[in-house]
């Protein structure tokens, strides 16, 4: 329960400045308990780099932010060895992927090469220059960023890429009332200058350890697991969900079930967590789009297929 509480603060404190965007604060925070990554699609201006900033603000983490562009170098990113002649010796100079929390803004704008720098990187965290691999401190936290409406100039991140987000998120506009309130509260002073540190990086990296207690029943493991079998076994799919992606998503309910203060995993944290663990996992036959049937609608009829164990977590 404490656990909960100490969440809930980080949830109230991004409140102030994300207004009506509970769900995705309380889904990146579920990331970031998990030890994964987010990839957030959506069009300019909704808030996406006001989220991860009011995220580090409220844990005390170091922020940094990468502009992706199409002349972006992978030493850009992970940084360069130089040579100091007073030393006689090469020093590293670390690049902006060395954060706690580290926003990738435009992802999809930067070529291959870099963006697999940064994707290593993610799944190791760690990165290798010049032979020498140097540890990210922990947490680390990546929040990548992409416009799903530009196309032009852009290098779309491969399939086996993808895999290494945990969650798909789309913000979405805010409801008129809504950005009312955003106006309002911008309009004598900025909201995210007056955030205040809530939980402290040791006190993030303990609830991280707590994530791993929570219990996950061998039900609910036959639950993911028949899940993502459905995915592959559609019609409409081409290529399923992956064993990372159920561990991701095991990773994900117990995280959530944490921050919902519970010390076990229920089947409506796998059924909520699901479409986010899925959607970009999952990749369509030409037939699929030819009748219009979408990845969000084939998440909802597996779901809806396979059968929810009961038993065991209602006697709980």
């Amino acid at each position: 329960m404490m656990h909960a509480q100490a969440i809930n603060k980080v949830l109230k404190n991004i409140d102030h400045v994300m207004i009506g965007k509970r769900n995705i604060s309380e889904l990146s925070v579920t990331a970031l308990l998990a030890g994964g990554h987010v990839l957030l699609e959506d069009v300019p201006g909704v808030g996406k780099t006001m989220m991860v900033k009011a995220l580090a603000k409220s844990v005390g983490a170091s922020f940094k932010r990468i502009q992706f562009t199409p002349d972006l170098l992978p030493s850009d990113v992970l940084g360069v060895s130089i040579y100091n002649p007073k030393e006689m010796e090469f020093e590293f100079r670390p690049g902006p992927i060395v954060g706690n929390i580290v926003l990738a803004d435009e992802i999809n704008r930067t070529s291959p090469k870099t963006q697999a720098a940064l994707l290593e990187s993610m799944e190791e965290a760690s990165l290798t220059v010049d032979g020498v691999t140097i540890r990210i401190p922990q947490p680390f936290f990546v929040m990548a960023t992409q416009n799903p409406i530009e196309y032009e100039g852009t290098y779309p991140l491969p399939e086996a890429q993808l895999d290494r987000f945990l969650f798909k998120l789309r913000m979405g506009y805010p409801k008129r009332v809504e950005e009312v309130d955003v106006l309002a509260r911008a309009e004598k002073s900025v909201p995210i200058d007056a955030l205040e540190t809530v939980l402290t990086v040791e006190e993030l990296r303990a609830l991280q350890e707590a994530v791993k207690t929570v219990e996950v029943d061998a039900s609910i493991k036959y639950y993911i697991v028949d899940c993502v079998a459905e995915t592959r076994d559609n019609p409409y799919v081409y290529l399923g969900v992956s064993p990372r992606g159920s561990l991701a998503l095991m990773k994900a309910c117990q995280a959530y079930a944490l921050l919902k203060g519970r010390t076990y995993v229920t089947p409506d944290d796998v059924k909520y967590l699901a479409p986010f663990v899925f959607d970009h996992r999952l990749i369509l036959k030409p037939e699929a789009k030819y009748e219009g049937i979408t990845t969000k609608e084939i998440i909802e009829r597996i779901l809806a297929k396979v059968s929810v164990p009961i038993d065991r977590i209602h006697a709980k």
